[in-house]
């Protein structure tokens, strides 16, 4: 059995049970769980704190404790008694030798096992007994005296083997005081994740947009908390680099997608962070993702803006005649403030932008990402690039002044399309160290 030892206590004085003596022992599961509450953070991990009311036996024994994440970080587990007597950790391990059908097979490595397999003729099953040599490679199995392989049939086998587990599972070895306890157990886990996706509706004449969050929280850590507290973290937590499992990850079908409704999120300061509180319980089951609404905003000022950008690579050298039709960006500029009807921190996330159509139809006209965004800061989003706005550049003259100064002369041309008259702002970047 692949077991991580954790931590171990030593008592001053500790009854030894005599040897080959097993101890007794007490398997807990989620229905023993009288709470739990997850806080996921936007960078792939969660902290999940669950409290359990066990009946344990007096004096030293094992307890296993079943349906935790298969990718918890076993380093990261705590457990403490709240109330009573206290226990004393002798030891802490995680076991992860899951049961499959090879693991299985490597168990029975010298035992025998029954073999099924249908006689093409009668189609009626029968069944031999076979010593299992090897399984590097596939089964290679004695049976009547031969050694043979790629053998046709089923396995069957009399029972299960010692130290393989249907599901990871933490395991102490406890001094106890006997009697029902309360403990808690907490520990960071792999594949938790959230994200906040917003959902912009920009008006006819492009001045004012309605705003939607919505958190979007996806659950690959290989357990389910149901009637979970749920908080999201916003902000970038540093973290040790290592420890990293790799979990497969997959696409999650349109119906395993959970949209929950009010009451949403509460939002306040925590450290140099910001956290967020879901005001109702929350089943957060396995591989599924489920949105909630995170913030919505009415009616609030928008600026649009159209931006030529220059490049730093336009002061290096003489290049003569550059580039024509050059794009004209498109920007939506807005201020997080009360005043605005906003003011609230935004979590990063994609903002995908949508605006009705002569017809009345909602059609899609860009989106882009916003990094984490405090109170009364103003946010720029790309829509993307004029149409009808084009402009050219052409460098009029180039001096070298000394052997680090440069003089650069450029004309900018902007030629506008449309009907109606814009306003096109010119962005010169400089490089270099100022």
């Amino acid at each position: 059995m692949r077991s991580t030892i954790l931590a171990a206590v030593a008592a001053t004085t500790i009854a030894v049970p005599a040897t080959g003596q097993a101890l007794p022992g007490h398997a807990s599961s989620a229905e023993d769980r009288d709470s739990v509450s997850i806080t996921v953070y936007n960078q792939n991990f969660g902290l999940v704190r669950e409290i359990r009311t066990l009946d344990l036996s007096s004096g030293r024994l094992n307890l296993e404790f079943g349906d935790v994440a298969s990718s918890i970080q076993p380093e990261t587990v705590h457990i403490r008694p709240l109330g009573g007597r206290p226990l004393q950790v002798l030891e802490q391990n995680y076991q992860y030798d899951l049961l499959n059908p090879q693991k299985l097979l490597e168990k029975y490595v010298g035992r025998t096992v029954t073999v099924y397999r249908t006689n093409p003729s009668s189609g009626e099953e029968q069944a031999v007994t076979a010593e299992v040599l090897s399984v590097n490679g596939g089964p290679i199995l004695r049976i009547d005296g031969e050694i043979t392989f790629n053998y046709p049939g089923r396995f069957g086998f009399p029972e299960m083997p010692d130290n393989l587990i249907a599901e990871p599972t933490l395991l102490w070895q406890l001094d106890a005081p006997g009697g029902e306890q309360q403990v808690e157990v907490t520990y960071l886990t792999h594949s938790l994740n959230w994200k906040a996706d917003y959902v912009m509706v920009l008006n006819e004449d492009d001045d004012a947009a309605g705003l939607m969050g919505w958190v979007t929280l996806t659950n690959q850590s290989g357990a389910s908390y149901d009637g979970a507290r749920l908080q999201l973290v916003a902000g970038d937590v540093q973290r040790v680099d290592g420890g990293m499992r790799p979990r497969e990850s997959r696409a999650l079908a349109m119906d395993e997608l959970m949209v929950a409704g009010a009451p949403g999120f509460t939002e306040q300061g925590f450290f140099e962070y910001h956290l967020y509180t879901l005001g109702r319980p929350a089943d957060v089951v396995n591989n599924e993702q489920k949105q909630v609404m995170l913030l919505e905003a009415e009616d609030f000022g928008v600026e649009k803006r159209l931006i030529f950008h220059g490049a730093t690579h336009y002061y290096r050298g003489q290049y003569g005649q550059v580039t024509s039709n050059q794009k004209v960006g498109v920007f939506l500029d807005f201020e997080n403030s009360e005043d605005n009807g906003l003011g609230m921190p935004l979590p990063k996330g994609t903002v995908r932008v949508y605006k009705r159509d002569g017809s009345g139809a909602q059609q899609f006209i860009g989106e882009d990402l916003i990094d984490h965004t405090p109170r009364d800061e103003t946010l720029r989003i790309k829509m993307g690039e004029a149409f009808d706005v084009v402009g050219d550049r052409r460098q009029m003259d180039y001096d070298v002044i000394s052997s680090c100064v440069s003089e650069s002369e450029w004309e900018v041309t902007l030629r506008n399309h449309k009907d109606d008259d814009v306003e096109v702002r010119l962005v010169e970047p400089v490089g270099g160290d100022w």
